[in-house]
């Protein structure tokens, strides 16, 4: 009876350390859940954090580059080469100096190398396209933008015409009236400021020239197109490359016809030659 009950006793000892057992088993593997979980929570937090941080970098800017650009451009083509030319110096109350430009320093820092290459000037990364660096300029180098005073060139497109040098705007478009009136007076207000007729002869000239270079050109009668005083040539790398070979082989053509005249006077005085020998020999 005893040996009975001892053998009860020991089985359901074994029972209890088998549960016991299984039981630390599950909650082992329960507590282990939660720990890869909460790893792979934290690596997730970890790379939110990181495009948080990425994404705070980017600061929104209310002017358009692209169109600050365009502007530029134009001032550029269609102005400058005539500033130039006349030896006038564009103050700085005109909204076409370079300095009230949002972006003009940044533009500068741009390093053109390749068809896809671009490098920025102040931290020398690379980049396959202008619009990869622009972005870089927005999120690395914002300090840099100057936002005092009135500096967004985009402001000034209606009165440059970009969307014509863009060609945002559909030709078939109807003429708005209001619009051509409204970009009309804005462009006269840029001739008054950057070029005050009472400045002398070449504020006066540069003035009327840019009436006719942009400002005739908004109205919706038609007959006046924009830039008609022309702009600064571009010279073509096709036509850099035959002024190139022009050169080389100039000096080499100047050479061969020397040598043709050499050659020609040798065979002139030996034909005289031969012919005086013959007149000695006729009385034999």
């Amino acid at each position: 009876m005893v040996t009975i009950r001892s053998k009860k006793s020991i089985g359901f000892t074994c029972f209890l350390l088998f549960v016991m057992l299984t039981n630390s088993s599950i909650l082992g593997i329960s507590a282990a859940e939660p720990l890869h979980h909460q790893d792979q929570g934290l690596g997730e937090n970890a790379e939110s954090r990181d495009l948080k941080k990425e994404h705070e970098h980017i600061h929104e800017v209310h002017c358009s580059r692209e169109r600050s650009r365009a502007a530029w451009e134009i001032v550029e083509k269609y102005l400058m080469h005539f500033v130039e030319r006349e030896r006038y110096e564009i103050s700085r109350n005109c909204r076409l100096h370079p300095d009230n430009d949002l972006f003009r320093d940044q533009e500068n820092h741009k390093i053109k190398e390749d068809v896809n290459e671009w490098q920025c000037g102040y931290c020398k990364k690379s980049f396959l396209s202008e619009e990869f660096i622009d972005r870089h300029f927005d999120s690395r180098h914002y300090n840099l933008l100057n936002f005092t005073g009135s500096k967004c060139l985009a402001d000034l497109c209606g009165a440059l015409h970009c969307d014509h040098v863009l060609g945002s705007k559909s030709p078939r478009a109807k003429c708005n009236p209001a619009a051509a009136a409204r970009n009309r007076h804005l462009c006269e207000s840029l001739a008054d400021a950057c070029f005050p007729v009472s400045q002398g002869p070449s504020a006066s000239r540069l003035h009327e020239l840019f009436l006719q270079q942009f400002c005739y050109a908004h109205t919706c009668t038609g007959g006046i197109k924009p830039f008609s005083k022309g702009g600064r040539k571009e010279t073509s790398v096709l036509y850099f490359a035959a002024s190139v070979l022009t050169l080389m082989l100039l000096p080499l053509f100047y050479v061969l016809v020397c040598l043709h005249q050499s050659e020609t006077r040798k065979d002139t005085q030996e034909l005289k030659r031969i012919s005086r020998l013959g007149r000695k020999a006729k009385p034999m």
